[in-house]
């Protein structure tokens, strides 16, 4: 059989024609792949209400403080009338997920394709997986009010230092940022006050976007009061009436 496709043809014969799988590695289907994983994000996401974002090592064991502490967290932050959104994996998420659960609420697991570690957590009420870092960022920010950081490692850090920045630069508002534990936090806030903010590559007030908290109550206080303008963070305007 002659292949027309190959020697002019339309377009629709090009489509119909069977070719091998090599074209799936290629960055203009890649591309396709992208956008799927965003429209899917926006589709499942769009309807879900205010919710915050939790974050934390994956690592933190059912049996530790911080475990305990996120559960409570994401519990209050229900009972103030927020979803729950982590990455829906296992430690401080999935503490944060089944806190939500327990107090009947929204709870959202974004989860993400990795060689190791992550794995799904069984406390969700909508569960999601992506392929792309970027586009799994995009929802924690798009669809929460604040995020609240707990104890964690590099990735933890990650989505800390991209939420303060893309507050710094003015490309999402009255966005709280809130670390649970201060003496955890302790040693990189004075890192950042004595080695960036000496040098000049941050100022005072810059490292003020980062709010500090010791208990689940003060996070979901925090987290209520600043996402609302009912705080006296410069960075939290009140609501227009």
């Amino acid at each position: 059989m002659r292949d027309r496709a190959d020697n002019g043809g339309t377009a629709d014969e090009h489509l119909l024609q069977r070719h091998d799988s090599a074209f799936l590695h290629t960055d203009p289907w890649r591309i396709l792949r992208i956008t799927g994983e965003f429209v899917e994000g926006f589709d499942q996401l769009a309807e879900v209400g205010t919710a915050v974002a939790l974050f934390g090592s994956a690592r933190t064991p059912r049996d530790a403080a911080v475990y305990d502490a996120a559960r409570q967290t994401a519990s209050l932050l229900v009972a103030e009338g927020f979803g729950v959104i982590t990455g829906g994996g296992p430690g401080v998420m999935e503490a944060a997920n089944h806190g939500a659960i327990e107090a009947g609420g929204v709870s959202i697991g974004c989860n993400i394709e990795l060689p190791h570690e992550q794995h799904g957590n069984a406390y969700t009420t909508l569960s999601m997986t992506f392929r792309y870092f970027f586009v799994r960022k995009t929802m924690f920010v798009k669809y929460s009010e604040a995020f609240v950081v707990f104890p964690g490692g590099f990735g933890t850090l990650d989505e800390l230092f991209e939420a303060l920045t893309l507050v710094q630069t003015g490309k999402i508002h009255r966005f709280p940022v809130v670390l649970y534990d201060r003496e955890y936090w302790a040693g990189l806030i004075e890192w950042l006050r004595t080695h960036a903010v000496a040098a000049g590559n941050l100022t005072e007030q810059e490292l003020e976007l980062i709010q500090l908290a010791a208990t689940p109550q003060e996070v979901a206080e925090i987290v209520r009061d600043c996402t609302t303008g009912n705080c006296a963070h410069e960075h939290h305007p009140a609501v227009p009436a």
